[in-house]
């Protein structure tokens, strides 16, 4: 027997429950809908400590205090297998990587330096001449912006998504360190080392505001004037607490090899400032000023702020990252974390903060530290090698009969002479290929691979071909893109020269592990506390941010959401 449906007569009283009903779902709908978008962080801070390896925030976990790297070991997500995907490790191009979510091929920041083939002048990644540092005059090279980086960064999203609601912020010890996080819509101060104060160019600002102008009318950096970097804590704590002085440490002016290290009483004392943790502690301070005189966190949307700690790096290029001073310096940096959240707390509330840490690059270990520690075979290449009579010009004088081919050496790039090439009557890419072979017959280069392979696709698929390609830019990249060996020292930079350093105990910029290898933390918000052993890279935390803010990738983003750091999140 079929069973009629049970017909629902609509008496006023029905009609008034339904009504109710209705209503009541509607208002639940719009509650939730509020609630979701409350549910956004007020703040997304990104923190970049410049060559913090991966293994460094838990190689010393016994003796971290409490509110820093610990904050982030145990109460955030933890990446333990994050690499970056490209060859050259350099700060420029870590840190558009992290901001674009891209790799150097597709955001353009291939170096800290390239070689302009048309003006035959080497091209600085910021450099910007129609925009100079406020309260200079305008100087050929000096003037610096954001339009070098040819993608849109995860701020410059966030203001799009809103009309210009957002508000963006980074500060910085290195200009390349707070300009490239800034992105194209924010507002970006960094630590001059010639003046000890923090500044900023007229992309930004026609003048400094006010509360900047104060600050730096204290003159911060003197409070460094005479006094000594410490140890943190008793030597015998330290792992490093015996090996204070090694040949190949940078013997810097007043600096000195050894504990306690002198800030000095004379012209030098902004630079030394700027190349030890005073640099990270004037930083720290700038960015809670930021903070608070740009409200940022406390408005109707989200807001972004950029701090890069730039220490970390200057310590590890001038004494290696297994040295005492090293070690040190990252006691300290885990005060000066600690002291970052605490601020932030207070003022924003870690409930209203989306925190993500990461770092541009690794570094190695000095060779000579290597060598003697492991036994692998290591060298130096100086950083003229290439400027000078070498057996690759020798060898292009046999095959070419000219010893004048290669014009510059800008790391990682071999950049040929085309005008000459020209003249001759050369093939480019003979004579490119050519340079590669040759090259990799030096001893200390691990593999060379030609402009010319790499438009023409002829190359294998492997890892480090792989690497070399992503960081490969039509205009930007160079004629020969070199590796070194495995825990060799070689680059090219003039910046140590410029500062009048003798040398440099380590230097990063590879494509090995020690170079890509970098700690991806999360935390904050509603953000679990988790560790992730998947291999993953930097390039996914702009389409994290992007995916957790519910606005579109950065233009040129080629990375992955990180999908655990999601679990806690509406």
């Amino acid at each position: 027997m079929i069973s009629r449906p049970a017909v629902l007569i609509a008496t006023p009283a029905r009609l008034l429950a339904l009504c109710i009903l209705f209503t009541g779902v509607l208002a639940g709908q719009s509650t939730r809908a509020a609630e979701a978008e409350s549910a956004a962080p007020k703040l997304v801070v990104q923190i970049t400590v410049d060559q913090l390896r991966g293994d460094l925030p838990m190689r010393y976990r016994e003796r971290l205090g409490k509110g820093g790297f610990r904050y982030l070991l145990e109460q955030g997500t933890h990446y333990l297998n994050a690499h970056y995907r490209h060859a050259n490790t350099e700060t420029a191009v870590g840190h558009a990587t992290l901001v674009t979510g891209a790799d150097p091929s597709r955001h353009g920041i291939v170096s800290n330096y390239w070689f302009d083939q048309t003006s035959g002048e080497t091209v600085y990644n910021t450099e910007d001449d129609r925009h100079h540092i406020l309260g200079k005059k305008p100087k050929p090279h000096k003037g610096v912006s954001p339009r070098n980086l040819l993608s849109s960064t995860i701020g410059d999203e966030l203001v799009l998504s809103n009309a210009g609601k957002s508000r963006v912020f980074s500060v910085s010890g290195k200009d390349r360190g707070a300009i490239l996080p800034g992105g194209h819509a924010g507002k970006a101060f960094w630590y001059s080392k010639s003046s000890g104060q923090f500044v900023s160019s007229t992309y930004y600002y026609d003048e400094y505001p006010k509360w900047v102008a104060d600050w730096n009318a204290k003159k911060p950096a003197e409070r460094y004037r005479g006094k000594q970097w410490q140890l943190i804590q008793p030597r015998e704590n330290y792992f490093a607490g015996d090996i204070d002085d090694r040949i190949f440490e940078a013997d810097f002016k007043s600096l000195g090899r050894t504990f306690p290290h002198g800030y000095g009483d004379d012209k030098y004392l902004n630079l030394i400032v700027g190349l030890t943790p005073a640099i990270d502690e004037l930083t720290l301070e700038f960015a809670k000023l930021t903070i608070e005189q740009e409200k940022l966190g406390v408005g109707e949307v989200t807001d972004f702020f950029a701090v890069s700690f730039s220490a970390t790096d200057y310590v590890g290029h001038l004494f290696g990252p297994s040295s005492l001073e090293s070690e040190d310096n990252i006691l300290r940096l885990d005060r000066i974390l600690a002291s970052f959240f605490e601020f932030l707390d207070r003022t924003v509330g870690l409930e209203n903060t989306l925190i993500v840490l990461s770092a541009d690059h690794g570094g190695p270990d000095a060779p000579e530290h290597v060598h003697t520690t492991i036994g692998l075979d290591t060298g130096r290449f100086s950083f003229d090698h290439f400027k000078q009579a070498n057996p690759l010009t020798a060898a292009l004088k046999r095959r070419f009969g000219r010893d004048d081919l290669i014009l510059a050496h800008s790391h990682p790039y071999l950049h040929l002479n085309y005008k000459v090439i020209r003249e001759a009557g050369l093939n480019p890419s003979e004579v490119e290929r050519f340079v590669a072979a040759q090259a990799i017959k030096l001893p200390g280069i691990a593999y060379a691979m030609s402009r010319s392979e790499l438009i023409d696709g002829q190359y294998a698929d492997a890892p480090i071909q792989r690497q070399i390609r992503r960081n490969f830019h039509f205009d930007r990249s160079g004629s020969v893109h070199l590796v070194q060996d495995q825990y060799w020292f070689l680059h090219s930079t003039d910046e140590a020269a410029k500062m009048g350093l003798p040398g440099l105990a380590a230097i990063h910029g590879s494509p090995w592990a020690y170079d890509t290898y970098v700690p991806i933390f999360f935390a904050g918000h509603t953000v679990p506390a988790q560790k992730i052993e998947r291999r993953v890279s930097p390039t996914d935390i702009a389409p994290t941010l992007s995916t957790y803010l519910g606005i579109k990738f950065p233009s040129a983003s080629i990375g992955e959401p990180l999908s655990e750091v999601f679990t806690g999140h509406p």
